[in-house]
């Protein structure tokens, strides 16, 4: 099983990386319009490079790692290469904005294909994936999908329609995330804690809170109640972020990155 990477930028680099914690160097090929990014990369992880063509004419599975403005061109490129496979492989989508649908029509035939949407901390191995099987994707090649890819994090089946809500809530969050620490940090700061420390709190803070909701299941809300006693601090530090619109402010960032990942769809 080979599994072929057209695109290692930021996020299919950070997926190939996952792939080569179960897989062997050589069972993983590269391809990048930037030979030197793919070579360096190639190197780190005892992996292959090729062209597009080779890597598609190759992989079992191939993930394609091009932004979606550019493709329709990549796919075109290889088109015929696919065309002329005798045997069975699955193309692997994480362009934002285009549907299964969109995929198999650029790439001139009723592919397999398992549209993924990952985020950021795929890189370090704690990804929250969502994914979405294509007509024609077996069990059996859902299954070896998903053990080959399992150290980048958590995968979620989501279907196809609801994609572009869970991108907004897992893809965008990370960012919403970034930007809430950092906003506690610098409340720390302007209490007096030094930078780094109050960095540190802040993220450590948010790392246990995320683990507490997801190891006991329980609801956000009942944590912060569970923090905030009668005439304490913490109420105060709530009422202030429900003066300022906090949790609407958040619902609306959510709805306005699910909206944008609509208008992406190139028609």
């Amino acid at each position: 099983m080979v599994f072929g990477f057209i695109g290692v930028g930021n996020m299919g680099g950070a997926l190939a990386q996952a792939a080569r914690r179960r897989l062997d160097g050589d069972r993983i090929v590269l391809s990048s319009h930037n030979p030197g990014k793919a070579g360096y990369l190639a190197r780190k992880l005892e992996a292959r490079t090729a062209d597009n063509a080779a890597v598609a004419g190759e992989a079992d599975y191939l993930f394609l790692g091009v932004k979606p403005l550019m493709m329709e061109t990549v796919l075109a490129e290889i088109a015929p290469v696919l065309a002329g496979r005798e045997g069975r492989f699955v193309l692997v989508s994480m362009a934002a904005g285009l549907s299964i649908a969109d995929i198999r029509r650029m790439a001139g035939g009723e592919y397999p294909v398992i549209r993924i949407m990952p985020n950021m901390p795929v890189g370090i191995g704690q990804g929250a994936v969502l994914y979405t099987l294509g007509p024609g994707v077996t069990e059996e090649e859902k299954t070896a999908f998903l053990d080959a890819m399992g150290e980048a994090g958590e995968f979620t089946a989501v279907p196809e329609r609801l994609i572009d809500a869970g991108s907004a809530v897992a893809g965008c969050g990370p960012a919403f995330a970034a930007l809430f620490i950092e906003a506690l940090a610098d409340g720390g700061v302007a209490c007096g804690l030094p930078r780094a420390q109050a960095q540190a709190l802040a993220a450590q803070m948010a790392a246990g809170t995320a683990r507490m909701v997801l190891d006991t299941g329980v609801h956000p809300a009942v944590l912060k109640d569970a923090v905030c006693s009668p005439g304490g601090t913490t109420i105060q530090g709530v009422r202030a972020l429900e003066r300022g619109g906090f949790r609407s402010a958040v619902m609306e960032a959510v709805i306005a990155a699910c909206e944008k990942n609509k208008d992406l769809v190139l028609r």
